[in-house]
């Protein structure tokens, strides 16, 4: 008979010392010294490795390590501030011999000053280091995170030259899951498997916190004894931040019967948790250098982020639907029906969101239920459990029976719920039901197999993808239904409080005001997030240059910030009108110098009118950049001040070469303000024609809103005229190109080279038609042609530029007998691929 308390499995392994072993890897050597620089443990090959007589215990540093060297490391010491921090060096001379280099990984551990020297890699030190930004390019433009855990997976293994690079993730059960793998083809993919949580014990799981990079060079290899192995006291070193440290027999024999002979795992944590994990396997020994690893774990600090970013766009996107099942629910409810009395149209309008199989309420003791879901004698029996819980708190599960012993009697109808509280006192509850899903999850091996041999801890042998089928349970309640309840039920609270509201005329005018802010501050808040997107994809043609580009479109995000405070501000003087149009406009036209004019002297205007004048304004140069002259990259704007006899100011309005203008279907909220505001308030007048060819206005303000300026505001005039005959070209490079690339890639590059070599106006066409369009509107001064379009040439461009005599070069993969170049009238071709200096030559 087994004795209890001997019994084993690999929950045991949470209580095993992993992080004192007393014992290093034999690729690198350790010294650990005290805070007066004596030599307090050292590793048993210290000597050997770092070829570096007497190192004994009570040895000094200083006797020890050449000067420079140790002033390095008593520098990085210095810079351990927090407890769990790292200091790296790297190529430090330790001996007589220069070309013989170590890196050294610094930290402290109770008091002490642990060193770990390792051999430094001259060769790939460099490379290591600049690998980390093309690693990081393009992977904050993938929004989906299975994609982006795919594209780190793929570029990890670039660098590490691993056999097999996973993203392991963790579930809220402690189970992990491979779901992203890049991988050698003759390896078996791991992809989709899920593994039990005793493969990664709590321990271990507390160190990657901690450290977030671990390597096995070599399960074959003999560990390295720490001598002596114990400090004061009897306590092993803590090598909890060692990147040496030695690895646990058990996990030794883990990776064995996997057939791994190196791995390097790298800890991925978002906001402090440990999220997930590159698992890396390598089925020959494999030592990274120390400048390699330190690259892979700057990567997977970047990508945590990266991480996060999507995690939090993923949740933004939640909070969107949340608010749309908000709003759906709130249009089904409008007209002060009883929820109980509309439960099926309002489950019909969750399932969409949150699917389920039935749906029940119980509100002030009564019980309605539809589709698949407990009686009411049945939900009473469960209702004790339920209100003993805690108040406010969403219970989901798949499994009610586990929970709630009564729940039993109805699990073949309804096995798993989401309970959403929506009152304190007495409970009621609105629950979704989900009946019962057999499932089907692949393991890595058979998980209820841990213990292989009597009297110790030894992990399962097998690895093959084993299938466990899952039965009594429903489906799982994902993360994001799980926030989507929560609004759900801060929804239906607003709904109960609606209708148990005795005051049913004053709900009603509540409810009235609530919706016209809430839809003011909707056409608020969109007006301003769609002119924000439009500055930023404006703003990007303007530079290159990452810090200018956040500069710029700060600026003008700034801009609109000072123009929206102007229009709430109180308790000012008259001001100048000029100021007022240059506020607005400076955040529409930035450093662009082709947009606004304004002709006509400077006017101060008293607050009242002013105000009037500022909503006129913001929403006219709003349109007109949405939709008017500023909305392409041509079109201009004169505004013309005229003092009449009378002393009242005509405000002229006229755009020109912008988009064909046409009259609005309807009269929305701006257009009220821009032809009812200054006649309402000021008894003025507003007179907009919407004339094809740019839209016209003329706003007349009363003599007694405005006074007389001594100093006129000054404005730089916008509008450009053409050179001066005598002033010369900035640069001989054409500044005017026409690019027509059929491939978007292909035409994003060869734009960003264009402008990177001093093109000022690059025009990007993908066809013949849209390519004689921009010609016929303005004439460029140089053009690169792609010939083959797809289903058409660029043939037709190229005569019609000849015509012009408009110089050429056709871009294109043929050889020049394939294409008679000459004859189209280009002056060579551009062989593809091609770079920037291919593109420099062809303009020059």
């Amino acid at each position: 008979m087994t004795d209890p308390a001997s019994h084993v499995d690999l929950t045991s392994c949470d209580r095993e010392p992993i992080h004192q072993l007393g014992h290093i890897q034999p690729f690198g050597a350790m010294l650990v010294a005290s805070t007066d620089n004596l030599v307090a443990h050292f590793s048993q090959n210290a000597g050997e490795f770092l070829r570096i007589g007497g190192i004994a215990q009570g040895a000094r540093l200083d006797d020890l390590l050449p000067p420079d060297t140790l002033q390095a490391m008593q520098g990085a010491a210095m810079r351990l501030v927090e407890s769990d921090e790292t200091e790296r060096l790297f190529a430090l001379a330790l001996g007589d011999d220069p070309t013989r280099r170590f890196d050294c990984s610094i930290h402290r551990s109770a008091g002490q000053l642990v060193l770990e020297f390792e051999q430094h890699d001259p060769a790939g030190f460099g490379n290591h280091i600049a690998s980390i930004r093309p690693m990081m390019a393009g992977l904050d433009a993938i929004e989906k995170v299975d994609d982006l855990c795919s594209a780190a997976a793929q570029r990890l293994k670039a660098l590490l030259e691993f056999d097999r690079v996973m993203v392991y993730r963790f579930h809220p059960d402690g189970t992990g899951e491979v779901i992203a793998e890049a991988r050698e083809q003759a390896v078996d993919s791991f992809a989709g498997l899920r593994y039990p949580k005793s493969d990664i014990p709590q321990q271990a799981r507390a160190l990657y916190l901690r450290n977030r990079l671990r390597i096995i060079a070599d399960v074959a290899d003999t560990p390295v004894p720490i001598v002596p192995g114990k400090q004061f006291g009897g306590e092993p070193i803590d090598l909890s931040l060692s990147t040496l440290r030695a690895v646990s027999p058990i996990h030794i024999e883990y990776l064995r019967n996997m057939g791994v002979r190196a791995s390097l795992s790298i800890s991925i944590i978002v906001r402090g948790r440990l999220w997930g994990l590159f698992a890396c396997h390598h089925y020959q020994p494999r030592a990274l250098p120390f400048s390699n690893r330190t690259a892979a774990e700057v990567f997977s600090q970047i990508f945590s982020l990266t991480l996060d970013r999507a995690l939090h766009d993923q949740g933004a996107a939640r909070k969107a639907l949340g608010q749309n099942l908000h709003e759906r629910l709130m249009t089904r409810l409008a007209g002060g029906a009883s929820l109980r009395d509309t439960l099926s149209q309002v489950g019909s309008t969750i399932g969409d969101t949150i699917p389920h199989d039935g749906a029940s309420i119980y509100i002030d003791g009564e019980y309605v239920a539809s589709g698949h879901a407990p009686s009411e004698e049945e939900f009473r029996t469960i209702l004790p459990s339920l209100q003993a819980g805690r108040a406010g708190h969403i219970l989901a599960t798949n499994d009610l029976a586990g929970e709630i012993d009564a729940a039993s009697e109805f699990a073949s109808r309804a096995a798993g719920a989401l309970i959403i509280p929506v009152s304190r006192s007495p409970r009621d509850y609105f629950v979704l039901w989900r009946r019962e899903l057999r499932q089907v999850v692949t393991w890595a091996g058979n998980p209820d197999k841990p213990v292989e041999s009597e009297g110790r801890i030894s992990p399962r042998k097998s690895f093959a993808a084993w299938q466990q089928t899952v039965e009594g349970r429903s489906a799982d309640w994902t993360q994001p239904e799980l926030d989507l309840a929560e609004t759900l039920r801060i929804t239906l609270l607003e709904v109960i409080l609606r209708l148990t509201d005795a005051a049913a005329q004053d709900r009603k005018r509540a409810t009235e005001q609530q919706d016209l802010l809430i839809a003011e501050l909707n056409h608020r808040v969109r007006n301003i997030l769609n002119l924000i997107r439009g500055l930023v994809n404006q703003s990007r043609h303007e530079t290159g240059d990452a810090v200018t580009l956040t500069k710029l479109i700060g600026g003008r995000i700034g801009a609109l910030a000072a123009a929206h405070d102007n229009l709430t501000r109180d308790q000012w003087g008259p001001t100048s009108l000029k100021k007022l149009i240059a506020d607005e406009a400076e955040a529409y036209l930035g450093s662009k110098t082709t947009r606004l004019n304004v002709d006509g002297r400077d006017v101060l205007v008293v607050p009242q009118a002013y105000t009037v004048l500022a909503l006129v304004l913001h929403e006219m140069i709003t349109n007109s950049a949405k939709y008017g002259s500023l909305s392409d990259q041509s079109g201009d704007l004169l505004i013309t001040l005229d003092r009449q006899a009378n002393g009242d100011l005509a405000l002229g309005w006229r755009e020109r070469g912008g988009p064909p203008v046409q009259a609005p279907e309807r009269q929305g909220f701006g257009t009220t303000i821009i032809e009812k505001s200054i006649p309402h308030e000021l008894q003025g007048e507003a007179n907009v024609d919407f004339a094809l060819g740019g839209l016209e206005a003329r706003f007349v303000v009363p003599a007694r809103f405005l006074q007389d300026t001594e100093s006129d505001h000054e404005m730089t005039s916008h509008v450009d005229h053409g050179q001066d005959a005598g002033e010369e070209s900035q640069s001989e490079l054409p500044q005017r190109v026409l690019l027509i690339e059929d491939n978007m890639i292909i035409a994003l590059d060869t734009e960003e080279m264009l402008r990177e070599l001093g093109v000022k106006d690059v025009l990007v066409s993908g066809s013949v038609t849209q390519a004689l369009r921009a010609i016929e509107k303005e004439s460029p001064q140089f053009a690169v042609l792609d010939f083959n379009l797809g289903e058409e040439s660029s043939e037709p461009v190229a005569r019609e530029l000849t015509r012009r005599g408009v110089p050429f070069v056709l871009a294109t993969g043929y050889s020049a007998k394939e294409i008679k170049f000459e004859e189209l009238g280009a002056r060579s071709i551009l062989k593809k691929p091609y770079d920037k200096s291919d593109l420099a030559k062809a303009l020059a």
